[in-house]
């Protein structure tokens, strides 16, 4: 499957003494500039009929003309995989994923992927760079996720994560009680030992993680986290970083801890939850193609929900003791 793309343009007047790449650039926004700069070093674009360099000068009055064809991904494979989709239009599609559903396919994960899902369930995104997907979950994370079913959507959609205009906000269960809200503004990058791992490091890329306190609990804290930032694990590793790790979390969260005198309910559910507990649950962004401004929220998934049922009773009895010694 391919899309072959074919139009054309007047530079106007305005656009004088810029280069081509900046000229194509403002003249076909619907594509990314890399897109671009490749299809002007293939010959693909062409001005007054001759291929030019991406640095050469413009004058006004050309006639640009792309004459391209998109492939569509090779090597992977459309799966019968259900979605639960949240909102759908023409450009966009919001679903929220559940927990143990990896995103992208890599190594370990050739198979049974959202992508893959997508492929089947909407054959003409192949042709959209990575099926539509714009931003990632990781495996064990539930929650709000959008894909772009075309490649102007997508192109608009990564420009507003890089701007930041995106809004994401996310709910967690720490370790530990916390005082109050705050944000974490730490370098990310990989890890300097075990490259499975991201850390905060001092010449890492820029990290912002807002979070505020929803609910204390004896020994966790319920939370709300707002990303500026969209590094790879980066509540993870933020909420690690600052000594409050998220309940479950295999890779941040050291050593396991049970509070002390825990309930047998109460333990059975901490050392039971296997995957960190966050997720994605609002999501908000400018439509890619209308403007409009769109949020969309979505329900705890039920295990998350018992583990705060749980916490709460905990903390109740606890409290429940504490004042009959008295």
């Amino acid at each position: 499957m391919s899309e072959k793309i074919e139009l054309e343009a007047i530079v106007p007047g305005e656009h004088t003494g810029k280069r081509l790449d900046q000229v194509v650039a403002l003249l076909f926004s619907d594509f990314s500039r890399s897109r671009l700069q490749a299809w002007i070093k293939e010959g693909a674009i062409t001005v007054d009929g001759k291929q030019v360099k991406p640095r050469e000068k413009l004058y006004g009055g050309e006639n640009i003309v792309i004459q391209a064809t998109i492939e569509a991904m090779e090597g992977h494979e459309g799966e019968d995989i259900p979605l639960d989709i949240v909102y759908e239009d023409d450009d966009i599609l919001v679903v929220n994923k559940p927990a143990g559903l990896v995103v992208h396919p890599a190594a370990g994960h050739r198979s049974g992927t959202l992508m893959n899902a997508l492929l089947h369930h909407y054959p003409d995104i192949a042709v959209v760079p990575r099926a539509g997907i714009v931003h990632r979950l990781d495996m064990d994370t539930t929650g709000l996720m959008v894909v772009a079913k075309t490649i102007q959507a997508q192109t608009e959609l990564v420009s507003q994560l890089q701007e930041r205009t995106m809004g994401r906000e996310y709910e967690a269960v720490v370790q530990g009680v916390m005082t109050g809200g705050g944000c974490v503004e730490e370098p990310m990058g990989r890890h300097a030992r075990n490259r499975q791992k991201m850390a905060v490091v001092t010449m890492g890329k820029e990290a912002v993680t807002h979070y505020r306190v929803l609910h204390k609990f004896r020994a966790h804290t319920h939370v709300r986290l707002k990303l500026e930032t969209g590094r790879t694990h980066q509540i993870r590793v933020h909420m690690a970083h600052i000594n409050y790790p998220l309940v479950g979390d295999q890779l941040y969260g050291g050593r396991f801890r049970m509070p002390k005198g825990a309930s047998e309910e109460t333990q059975e559910m901490l050392r039971g939850f296997k995957r960190q507990a966050l997720h994605a649950k609002k999501l908000e962004l400018w439509h890619p193609v209308t403007g409009e401004l769109m949020s969309w929220e979505v329900d705890l998934p039920s295990d998350f929900k018992a583990l705060l049922d749980v916490l709460n009773t905990d903390s109740q009895q606890s409290d429940q003791f504490d004042q009959s010694t008295f």
